[in-house]
């Protein structure tokens, strides 16, 4: 795909996948959810779901590593921030020829445009939290995040996927 289609795509998942409400038991389903897919596809990854201020899910699986709560933090930074996903941003930061320090300001030791953190948006209320995975590469990390939010939400994953 290329980065516009990717753009595209991402912008549908962000419009279309929305809660109508969010506490902290549906962030441990989410979480969960996101949890139990990456022990079956045996993927070494860290999940986190946070809001602005506390962490309300974290879990990691066989094979992540401490540089995974460090991609986490930076990835969570930006989709706070931005209230779009990290892949999608990244992608739109490459069509324009930019990187986060470039023009835009942003540390990168404080932030990271790659793929797997996805904003939580409740409807009426906006982004109130933020998905995160990180262990695989940036766009399977994406793939990850949207399954569970499809999962969640009770649609149909396929629908929403990026194509390879």
């Amino acid at each position: 795909m290329t980065p516009e289609d990717d753009i595209a795509a991402i912008a549908r998942q962000e419009a279309d996948l929305h809660f109508d409400r969010f506490d902290e038991d549906t962030a441990f389903r989410l979480g969960c959810l996101a949890r139990e897919e990456g022990a079956r596809r045996m993927a070494p990854i860290a999940i986190d779901i946070r809001t602005p201020s506390r962490i309300l899910f974290a879990a990691t699986l066989p094979g992540s590593t401490p540089d995974n709560a460090d991609w986490i933090r930076r990835k969570s930074n930006l989709v706070l921030r931005v209230h779009r996903s990290s892949y999608g941003f990244g992608r739109d930061l490459e069509i324009r020829g930019r990187t986060l320090g470039e023009g835009i300001g942003l540390p990168e030791a404080d932030y990271a445009a790659h793929g797997g953190g996805f904003p939580i948006r409740v409807k009426g209320a906006g982004v109130v939290a933020c998905l995160t995975i990180s262990g695989l590469p940036q766009r399977e990390d994406h793939r990850l995040a949207v399954w569970a939010l499809c999962a969640a939400l009770g649609h149909n994953p396929a629908a929403y996927d990026l194509t390879a």
